[in-house]
């Protein structure tokens, strides 16, 4: 009697712990993102999602949190390395005071065109610069795109390289980025993505520049109303994930995720390109004026930037890599 009681025990015992083991299993992984819901990098991490859930049989999900709401890129990039948020989809402009080798994508007019990019990003160079992250409680997954990022402005149109100087213009948080405004002879105004609309709308800075996606869901373009086709960033995003959660996965897991990841970029190349073209459609119908000027001013008046964040042997290397890619 005694012993079939202990043995009914063992079993539910060992039933409970299988069923906690399950338990354990299952996750759900918190990845930010400052984009609207709908927006292309947004919707490819959902997509990720599906696949891995798909992979793993629905024990892993993602769960995107969008607009913000875990914060400005800056601070998620932190709560992504200390294990607070499980992944971020992020510029790359952040990382480059923390990881020197994203300062080259990041270089203005590096890239000749987006397929460049693409085939940059995409092959043996690329991996090296996702790779650089883990020594830095990352662990990135891909490259998304980002676009051709344009200047745009509230009050003075810029026509030519002259037009930059002395124009307010909203940067990203990075060295790199003031150096390039400062090149341009521009004042560069470091502001965090969310501030930008009413700095604009009450003068605090005459312009900022990103891509049109951004431009248009952001609804800058309701207050400024010149966009000039500089085109001189084509710097990717990423997409990062914390090494903390990274280490909680089976070999197998990391590999499903990796996978699911990788597959996600061509669903948002997809989305971006569509989304690219409704963007300039609505801000053009919004009486936007798109302004083409000559690029070769501005590439010219980079020199200083190249000559001091690309400023070791390694960078150097890189640069003259990604240039020589056909």
């Amino acid at each position: 009697m005694l012993r079939r009681m202990f043995l009914g025990a063992t079993a539910a015992l060992a039933l409970l712990a299988a069923h906690g083991a399950s338990a354990q299993e299952e996750m759900i992984l918190r990845s930010a993102d400052i984009h609207p819901d709908g927006y292309p990098t947004v919707e490819a991490v959902k997509y990720m999602g599906q696949l891995l859930e798909e992979k793993t049989n629905g024990r892993i999900k993602v769960e995107v949190f969008h607009s913000r709401q875990l914060g400005e890129e800056k601070d998620t990039i932190e709560q992504t390395r200390f294990g607070v948020i499980d992944m971020n989809r992020v510029n790359l402009a952040p990382f480059n005071n923390l990881i020197p080798q994203t300062v080259v994508p990041a270089l203005p007019f590096v890239f000749r065109s987006i397929e460049h990019m693409h085939k940059v990003m995409d092959g043996e160079i690329g991996n090296e610069i996702l790779a650089a992250f883990e020594a830095h409680d990352l662990v990135a997954l891909c490259f998304y795109d980002s676009g051709a990022r344009s200047f745009y402005t509230v009050n003075k149109p810029i026509r030519s390289f002259a037009d930059m100087q002395g124009q307010k213009i909203r940067v990203q948080q990075s060295d790199m980025w003031l150096s390039m405004m400062q090149a341009l002879k521009a004042n560069p105004t470091p502001m965090s993505y969310g501030e930008v609309y009413s700095a604009l709308q009450t003068g605090v800075i005459d312009g900022a520049e990103n891509n049109w996606p951004s431009f248009e869901s952001s609804k800058h373009y309701e207050v400024a109303k010149f966009y000039t086709l500089t085109q001189h960033s084509m710097s990717p995003e990423v997409l990062t994930m914390s090494k903390a959660t990274w280490d909680k996965l089976t070999p197998e897991d990391q590999t499903a995720v990796k996978e699911a990841a990788k597959a996600s970029v061509a669903k948002m190349r997809e989305l971006w390109e569509a989304q690219e073209k409704k963007s300039e459609e609505t801000v053009r119908a919004a009486g936007v004026e798109v302004i083409t000027i000559d690029k070769q001013p501005f590439i010219d008046a980079m020199a200083p930037v190249y000559a001091e964040f690309a400023n070791t042997e390694e960078l150097k290397d890189l640069v003259a890599r990604i240039q020589a890619v056909q």
